[in-house]
């Protein structure tokens, strides 16, 4: 192992230490809370929009269930009308029928 080798272990230990020692100071840790709060309050912003996001889905769901019902109902009375209008027929032939029987 050469000198040289040898110097920059021992740098490198000083610089390693060195930057613990910097990482672990007060305006270090003053730093980190300032960020952190800085983060925290992003996340907030981005929750609020999230939730406003998230009540206009509710709402153009229930708008949606809304239609749709009213398009089933509306579909249910053509479906009835048509069966009624079906078992006319079928009653005015059995006349017709009972008629040219006699």
């Amino acid at each position: 192992m050469s000198w040289k080798t040898v110097r920059h272990l021992v740098y490198g230990a000083l610089i390693g230490t060195a930057g613990v020692s910097i990482l672990r100071s007060e305006p270090a840790k003053k730093v980190y809370t300032y960020a952190t709060a800085y983060v925290k309050r992003g996340i907030d912003s981005i929750l609020g929009y999230t939730e406003g996001i998230l009540e206009d889905c509710q709402d153009i769901n229930a708008d949606a269930n809304e239609i749709n019902e009213r398009y089933y109902n509306k579909l249910e009375e053509q479906q009835i009308e048509e069966a009624k209008s079906f078992l006319e027929e079928i009653e005015e032939e059995k006349k017709e029928a009972a008629e040219a029987a006699e």
